[in-house]
């Protein structure tokens, strides 16, 4: 279908243009701000160190909370243009596929959120963490300390959360317990009330929430304003500090988190991230959170990649991806057989803040 023409590397002494896809709209818009912020303050400290290979990093954004055809048609053409030779991409994985199966390993393109997992395709670096990485210590853990026993699952009808759910009751079987319940609803559709009313009827001792941004918010909002969270615990894998704070205080009791990052992280790593952000965008700035720092993370993984490979070309980055050990938020972190590999930690929503229960060393 795309007419490709062949590839024209621009000359060293231009700037490497890297499309990097972010929500600005849509359900997950709700993250835009910090993925870029966290983007720009990445692209500042690579080319204080040289850029990329010599060449000055530059940014072309992309809203990627649009449908996925548009956000490919848009990416597409960048790198058509010769306007982009790479794409860091934080977005569904709806997205993830349409530019997968359009961009045919035509650049390199890494994907920074947490995702189901199982992305093989080659010239695609997925980053992120992965249900056998969050949901399987977490649930493990929350059936020990807190009893669950009896969950329902509950997510926006797209793949993230359908393959992450597959995995969950894997985990929630081995831990002793019993799924009672799969309910799926479509992004943007705010009528919660049959889905509540099934479980309050189900009696569930834990929910597992894989809702996108604004979305997550709403029916957050709606469980507590139904008087559920007094019995049923939540956990949520995109819970971050914007979706709590969207929530409010009032409506995260027994609400649970398991991520790679964290804002209140005390880590070498995390102070350096937090005071460089402070430095760069003052006390203004969009709240740093998991989502918005795997931009960050996404740009300086992807430095380390060439500086690896020594080179742009894409069989040698390839090449030289598995074992990659880099540095960014989160700590260290180590790309291992297609996967990310780096702590984890459980936490439990307190007011507006998150405070941290359990890690889970990588």
């Amino acid at each position: 279908m795309l007419d490709w023409q062949p590839w024209r590397p621009r000359r060293r002494a231009a700037p490497y243009r890297v499309a990097l896809l972010a929500p600005l709209s849509g359900p997950a818009g709700v993250w835009g701000p910090s993925c870029r912020t966290s983007a720009l303050l990445a692209s500042r400290e690579i080319n204080r160190l040289g850029g990329v290979l010599g060449r000055e990093l530059e940014l072309v954004f992309v809203d990627a909370g649009r449908t996925p055809e548009a956000v490919m048609a848009e990416t597409v053409d960048l790198v058509v243009e010769n306007e982009a030779e790479a794409v860091i991409g934080m977005h569904i994985s709806a997205v993830r596929q349409a530019l997968v199966g359009a961009l045919k390993g035509r650049v390199p393109y890494v994907y920074t959120p947490v995702y189901e997992g199982g992305e093989t395709t080659p010239g695609v670096f997925a980053i992120g963490e992965t249900p056998s990485l969050q949901l399987k210590p977490a649930i493990a853990w929350l059936a020990e300390h807190r009893r669950a026993r009896r969950w329902y699952l509950v997510g926006n009808d797209y793949v993230w959360p359908r393959v992450s759910h597959r995995a969950a009751r894997r985990y929630i079987t081995a831990s002793g317990g019993t799924t009672l319940a799969d309910d799926y609803i479509a992004f943007g559709d705010h009528d919660y009330g049959p889905c509540l009313e099934r479980i309050r009827r189900a009696r569930p001792d834990a929910l597992l929430l894989s809702m996108v941004g604004e979305d997550c918010i709403r029916f957050s909002r709606a469980f507590a304003e139904a008087g559920l969270p007094r019995h049923i615990l939540r956990i949520s894998t995109a819970s971050e500090e914007n979706t709590l704070l969207g929530i409010g205080a009032d409506n995260t009791e027994n609400l649970y988190f398991a991520a790679g990052y964290l804002a209140c992280l005390r880590t070498p790593s995390n102070d350096a991230f937090l005071d460089h952000y402070s430095q760069a965008f003052g006390d203004e700035a969009p709240i740093p959170n998991t989502i918005g720092q795997s931009c960050y993370e996404g740009l300086k993984f992807y430095a380390a990649l060439a500086q690896k490979a020594d080179s742009l070309k894409l069989s040698d980055l390839i090449g030289a991806a598995d074992g990659l050990v880099y540095q960014g938020a989160r700590g260290q972190v180590a790309l291992k057989r297609r996967s990310s590999r780096s702590d984890i930690y459980l936490a439990e929503a307190d007011g507006l803040d998150f405070r941290v229960l359990a890690r889970f060393p990588a």
